[in-house]
């Protein structure tokens, strides 16, 4: 009879965490361009699977909104949740790659994580990631990343965050 060995964790985040999620506001593109969803609107989604490895899902908005130019069910953001191993990956890449590329980067400000130690990362430019090349993107938009802990304890997380090697500001 042959033994089954115990699985051995061979990712780092996998007990510690439970989701990233990243997420991407275009309303303000939609405005601006008149070609929004035949030009500009595949070109976002395109970029933002190359930066999260997967196909977002397109958020609608509820309902119409004359003061912002809205309709009910235009799309008006992109939200991608990240789970195992593609949460692992893009996390390290952001720790490793991404926040040095950022400009005047001091570190995350404390106020970022929340009560229950959620932390939100908002980032300007989709250009800071590597996998975008800034001589052919043709649009400029920003990314909102949470990453949610298992543990809803704030000091738990921020010192899980900080054993590895997220760049918190001191106090």
């Amino acid at each position: 009879m042959i033994k089954k060995l115990p699985k051995q964790k061979t990712n780092i985040f996998d007990d510690q965490l439970e989701k990233i999620v990243v997420s991407c506001g275009i309303g303000k593109l939609r405005q601006a361009n008149a070609q929004f969803g035949e030009k500009v609107l595949p070109e976002i989604i395109k970029e933002f699977g190359l930066i999260t490895g997967q196909k977002p899902s397109t958020t609608k908005a509820k309902k119409s909104i004359s003061g912002f130019n809205v309709r009910q069910g235009e799309v008006v953001g992109l939200r991608a949740t990240l789970r195992r191993r593609r949460m692992e990956d893009f996390l390290e890449r952001v720790i490793n790659v991404v926040l040095p590329r950022v400009r005047d980067f001091r570190g995350l400000n404390l106020k970022s994580v929340d009560k229950n130690g959620n932390l939100n990362i908002g980032f300007k430019e989709q250009i800071v990631f590597p996998e975008i090349n800034p001589e052919t993107s043709r649009v400029n938009f920003g990314l909102q990343v949470t990453v949610v802990p298992k543990t809803r304890n704030r000091e738990k997380a921020v010192d899980f965050y900080r054993e590895k090697g997220l760049p918190l500001a001191s106090k």
